[in-house]
């Protein structure tokens, strides 16, 4: 369990990292979420408050192809996913959103994956 103090100073850093960045419809914020064992993007209009994509290591695309591959492979996969999404929607450009965590590892890898398909943050 998490001591009150921790939790305070995650909650501090997340808005302090949110409070600098807004997504809008045509270009939406890509928001990070990182457990223990999966990882969870979500392309999000502020404006009208509403998900336009998302993408995880619990979808349907990637759920059976992902056996045996690292975590830092894994947020890779998932960033790809996210960005051959967005391409669909006609979406090119985002805002990164890291959320509570640090640029590095599974976050720094989704990002560079979506990066890697023509995705602009």
């Amino acid at each position: 369990m998490v001591s009150k103090k921790v939790e305070k100073s995650r909650i501090k850093r997340k808005l302090r990292v949110r409070g600098k960045i807004h997504g809008t419809e045509t270009r939406p914020r890509l928001s990070v979420f990182r457990s223990a064992r999966h990882i969870y993007v979500q392309a999000i209009d502020d404006d009208q408050g509403r998900t336009l994509a998302e993408a995880s290591t619990l979808s349907r695309e990637l759920r059976d192809s992902l056996d045996g591959l690292k975590k830092v492979a894994v947020a890779k996969e998932v960033g790809k996913l996210m960005s051959r999404q967005l391409k669909v929607m006609g979406i090119e450009s985002v805002v990164f959103d890291r959320g509570r965590y640090l640029y590095h590892g599974r976050v720094r890898a989704l990002a560079e994956a979506a990066r890697e398909l023509g995705l602009k943050f």
